[in-house]
C-alpha cells in the first residue's frame, strides 16, 4: 500500500508592516491637508487678539491725549503682581472656583445617576433639569439678586418667617454672604452642564458589568464605589476641566450681583475695571494676560495629572 508523504504546511503570511505604516502615514497626511485650512483660520482668530493684547500690555497708553504712549516693557506686569488688588482678586476667584466646581461635580453626579434610571417621565425630567443652563447668565444673576433682597426677596422672607438664621442679613452687602450667593447662583445654573457630561459617561458603562457585580454579591454602595466611580472618572475629569476654566474666568455673576464689592471681585472684573472704567489700556491688558495665563496653567495641570485616564480610554477604544 502506497504511503502518502505529508508536506509541512507553510505558516500564514503576516501582513506587511512597512505597507501598513506607509498607509497610516498617507492617511495622516491627507487628514492634515484637509483640516489645515480650518486649523490655520482658528489659530489666526485666536492668535491675533492675544498677540495684540500682549503688545498693549507692554505699553502705557493715554486715551485722553492722542498719540501719547510709550513702551514700558514688563512694568505693567510688575505693577500688577506687586499690587494687593491682583492677589485679592486672585484668591477670591480661586475660592469661588473651588466651592462652585466641587458642588457642581457632586450634585451633577447625583443628578446624572437619577436621570440614568429607567422610569416613566425620564425624558421630561431631563428637559426640566437642563432648563437652568439654557437661561442667560445675566438674567439668572438678576433673578438671584431679587431673591436675596433684604425686604422683598423670596429667600430672606422665607428665612424670616421660619425664624431661621439669615433672615435679617443683607446677603449681597456682607463679606462671605455675597460670595455664598454667587456660588449658589453658579451652582444652580451650571450643575446641569456637569450632569450632562457625567450622564454621557454613565451610559457607556455596560449593563453586564453591573450584572457581574450583582452575581458576586456586591452591594449598591460597593458597586458605586468600586465600579461606577472609577469608570466615571474620565467624564468627571472632563466636566471638572470645563467648569474650572469657566469659573476662573467668571465675570457676569459678580458684576451683576455685587459689582465686585464685599470680597467678590474676580480677576476678569479687575481687568475690566482697569481697562474699561479707569481707561488704563496697558495695565488692563496686562491683567487680562495674567488671567489668561492663570487659566492656561490650571488647564495644563488638570490635563497632565487628571487627564491620563481619558487618554487611556481613548487608546483602548482605538
Amino acid at each position: 500500500m502506497a504511503t502518502k508523504t505529508l508536506q509541512p504546511e507553510s505558516p500564514p503570511s503576516a501582513p506587511s508592516a512597512p505597507r501598513t505604516n506607509a498607509r497610516d502615514r498617507a492617511e495622516r497626511r491627507l487628514a492634515f491637508r484637509m483640516t489645515a485650512p480650518s486649523l490655520i483660520l482658528m489659530a489666526l482668530v485666536a492668535a491675533v487678539p492675544i498677540g495684540y493684547a500682549i503688545w498693549l500690555s507692554l505699553n502705557q497708553y493715554s486715551v485722553r491725549t492722542a498719540g501719547l504712549s510709550r513702551f514700558v516693557g514688563l512694568d505693567n506686569y510688575v505693577a500688577a503682581l506687586t499690587s494687593q488688588e491682583w492677589w485679592a482678586a486672585f484668591g477670591q476667584t480661586f475660592t469661588f472656583a473651588a466651592f462652585s466646581v466641587t458642588l457642581e461635580l457632586i450634585l451633577g453626579t447625583a443628578v446624572a445617576l437619577l436621570l440614568n434610571l429607567a422610569f416613566k417621565g425620564r425624558a421630561l425630567l431631563r428637559t426640566v433639569v437642563l432648563l437652568p443652563y439654557a437661561i442667560v447668565t445675566v438674567v439668572s444673576a438678576i433673578t438671584w439678586q431679587t431673591m436675596f433682597q433684604p425686604d422683598l426677596g423670596l429667600v430672606t422672607n422665607v428665612l424670616s418667617s421660619l425664624g431661621l438664621p439669615g433672615g435679617d442679613v443683607v446677603w449681597l452687602g456682607e463679606h462671605g454672604y455675597a460670595m455664598a450667593v454667587i456660588v449658589m447662583a453658579d451652582v444652580w445654573k451650571t450643575t446641569p452642564f456637569a450632569a450632562l457630561i457625567i450622564l454621557a459617561g454613565l451610559q457607556v458603562i455596560s449593563a453586564e458589568t453591573y450584572e457581574a457585580a450583582e452575581l458576586d454579591g456586591a452591594s449598591k454602595w460597593q458597586t458605586f464605589v468600586h465600579i461606577t466611580l472609577p469608570l466615571l472618572r474620565p467624564a468627571i475629569v472632563l466636566a471638572a476641566i470645563f467648569r474650572t476654566m469657566d469659573a476662573l474666568r467668571v465675570f457676569d455673576l459678580p458684576f451683576v450681583l455685587t459689582r465686585g464689592a464685599n470680597g467678590t471681585e474676580s480677576m476678569s472684573m479687575l481687568a475690566y475695571g482697569e481697562l474699561r472704567e479707569n481707561r488704563l489700556v496697558g495695565e488692563g491688558s496686562a491683567l487680562s494676560i495674567l488671567t489668561f495665563l492663570t487659566v492656561m496653567v490650571v488647564s495644563v495641570i488638570y490635563i497632565r495629572f487628571g487627564g491620563g485616564n481619558i487618554r487611556d480610554v481613548a487608546k483602548e477604544e482605538q
